[in-house]
């Protein structure tokens, strides 16, 4: 976009700085309803689960149709959006994203249940493509990574949202009102991206915008060009995620059933007042602790991105996130020890292993290649998503723990090591491109 700003152009000019962070705002907020509607379920999975009779196993299965449906858009969702263009594209994925909450809030049944949950995916996984687009088209050459770091602080605040309300909901009004709550906050979403749409069409001729293009499309024939440091980033990245989502799933009935944590805390007063109450003591709820990792992912994730940048050694700190995963999984499955402690664990691994494994793909990828990279590594990655998330709930109604469950994430911590390590050595082979920093 241009940077010639018009003389005596006030600050609603689509030339000016505000006007850019306005749309800045609107634009990152389209994913927030998606993000508090992707956790609803796990964050009321207890209540869930004793209201429609069903075991942990069933909730999982929630969240494989989730990934069943973004491993079959992803090759779809960057086309149409270059297709249709960054305004049609998102306005169609937060529509599908919103359909689908309101489909699982109605749903009378598991079947019902399930075929919003494949709706949700399908709009969902599309919408980050599209959002991603949407940054690019505005901020390219200015403020790009700002702009990506509030845009997914924005939305790591609807997860957190979800973990800290959605329970307290339930507890005041019945699970449909915490499910029509997410299709709410999904529908107040499309609004913003509706007004993202009318700011966007307004500046677009005065500033000539163009198409940035998704950057996630899939080129096949791009796939056979790949080195080995790439296999072993997508490997470590399947294994890590299978070890964070599907436990996050899933641990709020943990921490509930093996510690008794409460669902919300003690508290009197108003909503407002009790929702405030639930942050504040975030530590000793069980969905509560769940969040832990979400908010270290908030607040520290864009300083972790700014230090890798300074002094390298990505391919390090991938060992040492995967690492910190698996006496983390091993000290909820096997110990007493209050899960606030392995929690903080887990969520430094968190903001370690996401902030150095995203950009190495761009730094080992040849550039014409870097789309495909990037929309293949979210398809493997979903790939184990899929899996995991049933596998885990299984294992919890087979033995009647979460302990066999806790030990196949320590398992997936182990084996993302190993493919940590094998990407270290690669990265050496190929020059250490990975470990350098700008200072060095």
């Amino acid at each position: 976009m241009t940077s010639e700003v018009p003389a005596g152009a006030g600050w609603t000019h689509p030339s000016r700085r505000p006007y850019r962070f306005t749309v800045l705002v609107f634009a990152a907020s389209i994913l927030f309803g998606s993000y508090f509607a992707y956790d609803s379920l796990g964050a009321i999975e207890v209540s869930l689960m004793k209201a429609w009779n069903i075991g942990a196993d069933k909730i999982g299965a929630t969240y494989t149709m989730y990934s069943v449906a973004a491993i079959f858009t992803v090759f779809l969702g960057g086309i149409l959006t270059d297709r249709l263009g960054t305004r049609k594209a998102s306005l169609l994925f937060s529509a599908l994203v919103t359909l689908g909450a309101v489909v699982v809030a109605f749903a009378p049944n598991l079947w019902v249940l399930y075929a919003g949950r494949l709706l949700f995916g399908v709009g969902s996984e599309s919408l980050v493509v599209a959002q991603n687009a949407i940054l690019a088209r505005w901020f390219k050459g200015k403020e790009l990574a700002l702009a990506f770091g509030i845009a997914l602080s924005i939305s790591r605040l609807g997860t957190m949202f979800t973990f800290n309300t959605e329970a307290l909901i339930a507890e005041r009004g019945g699970i449909s009102a915490a499910l029509w709550a997410a299709a709410g906050l999904c529908a107040l979403s499309l609004v913003g991206n509706l007004i993202y749409n009318a700011m966007d069409r307004r500046a677009e001729q005065t500033l000539s915008l163009s198409e940035a293009g998704s950057g996630d499309k899939i080129v096949l024939k791009d796939v056979a060009h790949f080195r080995s440091d790439f296999w072993f980033v997508t490997l470590l990245c399947v294994t890590f995620y299978s070890a964070i989502f599907p436990f996050t799933a899933l641990s709020t009935d943990f921490f509930h059933d093996k510690w008794g944590l409460p669902l919300t805390a003690t508290q009197s007063g108003g909503f407002l007042s009790a929702v405030f109450s639930n942050f504040l003591h975030m530590f000793s709820t069980a969905p509560g602790t769940t969040s832990i990792i979400i908010f270290a992912s908030m607040v520290f994730a864009p300083f972790a991105g700014g230090l890798l940048d300074r002094i390298g050694r990505r391919a390090t700190l991938m060992i040492i996130g995967s690492l910190l995963m698996i006496p983390a999984h091993l000290a909820m499955g096997l110990t007493n020890i209050p899960p606030a402690i392995p929690m903080i664990v887990l969520g430094a691994a968190f903001v370690l292993v996401p902030a150095a494994m995203w950009p190495s793909i761009a730094m080992i990828v040849e550039k014409k290649r870097i789309g495909t990279a990037y929309g293949f590594c979210t398809m493997i990655q979903n790939i184990g998503l899929m899996a995991f998330p049933y596998l885990s709930g299984w294992l919890k109604e087979s033995t009647g723990t979460y302990t066999a469950s806790q030990l196949m994430f320590s398992s997936l911590g182990a084996v993302g090591l190993v493919f940590a390590l094998l990407l270290w050595r690669a990265d050496r082979r190929h020059g250490g491109t990975l470990e350098r920093g700008s200072r060095g």
